[in-house]
């Protein structure tokens, strides 16, 4: 009886390591797969929301535009919606900076064409 029971003890440790071995073996396999998925696939655009980069020393349209969200070639009615839209965000008195509370209105100014020479900042 105790022969039986050995022998069936050292029938069960060849056995576990054979299903370890295959365990190893599929996990080994799925990961390979996985990274050449991971490496065939189509690269994907980066979209930046946000401008990056410094002022200008001169505010230019482009720039006002960047500044507020807008093309240049929006109307009156949305460049004040944009306008109060990155002022809610950016001012002073929940804040923001009074430098860039003033690029913002300066931004608005140029966009609606009422830029009165220099640079308008008052910094």
């Amino acid at each position: 009886m105790q022969r039986q029971s050995r022998d069936s003890t050292e029938m069960v440790a060849p056995l576990i390591a054979g299903i370890a071995v295959a365990a190893a073996a599929y996990a080994g396999r799925y990961s390979i797969r996985a990274w050449q998925a991971f490496k065939a696939r189509p690269p994907t655009a980066r979209v930046r929301r946000f401008y990056e980069g410094g002022f200008q020393p001169s505010m230019t349209r482009r720039e006002a535009a960047l500044i507020l969200g807008v093309r240049e070639s929006t109307p009156a009615e949305k460049i004040k919606e944009a306008h109060r839209r990155v002022m809610v965000a950016n001012h002073p008195d929940a804040g923001g900076s009074h430098y860039l509370a003033s690029k913002i209105n300066e931004a608005k100014d140029m966009m609606m064409r009422r830029n009165k020479g220099g640079s308008g900042s008052a910094f």
